[in-house]
């Protein structure tokens, strides 16, 4: 399906320990205590409130074709009010609020949620179509405490290198062009407005600069953390301007102010679906992405409706249009045989497991060394907020 329009942006226990890794403070995880819903699932209660990023719980509103939600609404007599958001900070702040049943989170928020106690455990036998799911989503450090599942992968994409094909020559095949400080595209460089973009650079200095000795983006000792940071305040000079809200960014590029950085492939799908000529990469130092998990609220009231729609969602027909409007690979192999464009999983490398040993998937930094080091403290993500804040507002 081609993008026509804008996208409208509008455990119960888990440990102290495992909070204090994944918030900042220190220690490490333990097993959550709770256990996952038991079911049978039964008849939905009647409403179920939806968080999520845009695009992923379309009802028509946005393009009549377009409409995943009212069918289940229609088979299950669940009542769908969905809410937006732009970040993955801005998912934890409104799910730390209460009022949503369930949310599309992806990895770096996903085990801060995991941490408050803001989601439970998620019993994949109620979830039929969670067998369907790649082996490549299941099980993973972002969806997955100490072999307890806490929720049902979405869908996959690389956090790609888009560029103006009119005014960025040659075609770049690194994310050079958006660090160098002489990049010929200075002041014209995009770059995503939030802590988790200091892995970006991580992912480049992996490659540029292997003394570092990173191994994981998301598991930075002090050393290693400086360093991305000092490569984000040297690349801020040739920045224009950062980008949360990708309607802004769609803008920018189209009036070419914006020629080139960090995109995601549905921000370039709808550029070119608006006439802007724009080209995108994976570039040769891989890339950070994301590997989005849906997640149940500890205190729903609508557990019958969260499970439903967990089944829903990653279902083969509805997971592949979910996949092609936004643009992204799907979660379920099923959907592969089941979308309009019929090469889209082949465009989008979704059972290509070589294609994304370099794609990097969200994660929440924590004290304790994602990459399994013991003799180093890493930096927790509340860190990488305060740099990220120092730093846009110097």
């Amino acid at each position: 399906m081609q993008i026509s329009r804008l996208l409208k942006v509008g455990a119960t226990g888990a440990a102290v320990a495992l909070l204090a890794a994944a918030c900042g403070s220190g220690g490490s995880s333990s097993t959550p205590s709770a256990s996952p819903y038991a079911g049978p699932v039964g008849k939905g209660e009647g409403t179920l409130n939806v968080l999520a990023w845009p695009g992923y719980a379309e009802d028509g509103s946005t393009d009549p074709a377009v409409d995943w939600v009212t069918p289940f609404e229609q088979k299950t007599g669940c009542q769908v009010n969905v809410k937006t958001f732009g970040t993955s900070d801005e998912a934890v702040q409104l799910m730390s609020g209460g009022g949503y049943d369930v949310v599309s989170a992806s990895g770096d928020a996903t085990l801060r949620l995991v941490a408050a106690d803001k989601v439970q455990p998620v019993n994949t036998s109620l979830v039929p179509n969670y067998a369907d799911v790649f082996a490549g989503l299941k099980d993973k450090s972002w969806n997955t405490v100490d072999g307890v599942n806490y929720g049902i992968p979405h869908g996959r994409g690389a956090n790609i290198l888009m560029y103006r094909t009119d005014k960025v020559s040659p075609a770049p095949d690194s994310w050079a062009i958006t660090f160098d400080p002489n990049s010929p595209q200075k002041g014209s460089v995009t770059a995503y407005d939030s802590p988790i973009f200091i892995a970006d650079a991580a992912v480049y200095l992996m490659a540029t600069q292997p003394d570092l000795g990173i191994k994981d983006p998301y598991a930075l000792d002090q050393t290693q953390f400086d360093a991305a940071v000092a490569l984000l305040t040297a690349q801020k000079a040739i920045i224009g301007e950062y980008w949360s809200d990708y309607t802004k960014y769609l803008q920018a590029s189209k009036a070419g102010t914006t020629t080139v950085g960090t995109s995601w492939q549905v921000i370039q799908n709808l550029a070119a679906a608006d006439g802007t000529p724009v080209e995108s990469v994976k570039p040769k130092e891989g890339a950070t992405g994301w590997s989005d998990t849906w997640m149940v609220a500890k205190d729903t009231k609508s557990i019958n409706c969260s499970y439903l729609w967990l089944d829903w969602i990653v279902s083969p027909e509805v997971n592949a249009q979910v996949a092609e409007w936004f643009g992204e690979a799907p979660a379920n192999e099923k959907s592969c045989a089941l979308t309009a464009d019929k090469d889209h999983c082949a465009t989008f490398h979704a059972g290509e497991e070589d294609y994304w040993s370099d794609v990097y998937y969200w994660n929440t930094p924590s004290e304790k060394c994602l990459d399994g080091r013991t003799d180093v403290k890493c930096v927790p993500y509340s860190e990488w907020s305060k740099a990220w804040s120092s730093l846009r507002n110097a």
